[in-house]
């Protein structure tokens, strides 16, 4: 097999890993991130007092934007997925738009993570 017919594999096993990788980080970062509204909630703490609590925290920051990542990496790869299920469009195009979207998706996210902690 030589080079140029392998890496069309390769790409597509570096985008199986990073869907898997990201489903992982999402899972967990979904269980954190709801247990903790419904304690919080639960406890009586309004999205203010939330907020105020949050607000300038390294760590709640730095947890939402791993949880960001994770959502905009996941979310461009199924929508390229989508994309090529149901259509005849594949190819490195297709491959470049979605990490655009990915690209769009993280900065949008990132921008309203840093109104939210900043």
């Amino acid at each position: 097999m030589n080079r140029s017919s392998s890496m069309p594999a390769m790409t597509e096993l570096w985008i199986w890993v990073a869907m898997r990788l990201s489903s992982m980080v999402l899972a967990l970062a979904v269980v954190v991130h709801l247990a903790t509204m419904i304690i919080v909630v639960q406890g009586g703490l309004s999205a203010d007092e939330i907020l105020a609590r949050t607000r300038g925290s390294v760590a709640w920051y730095g947890f939402y934007a791993i949880f960001m990542v994770a959502a905009s990496v996941h979310g461009a790869i199924g929508l390229r997925n989508i994309v090529r299920e149901h259509t005849r469009w594949h190819g490195r195009s297709l491959d470049l738009v979605a990490i655009g979207f990915a690209v769009l998706l993280l900065v949008l996210g990132l921008r309203a993570l840093q109104g939210l902690f900043a």
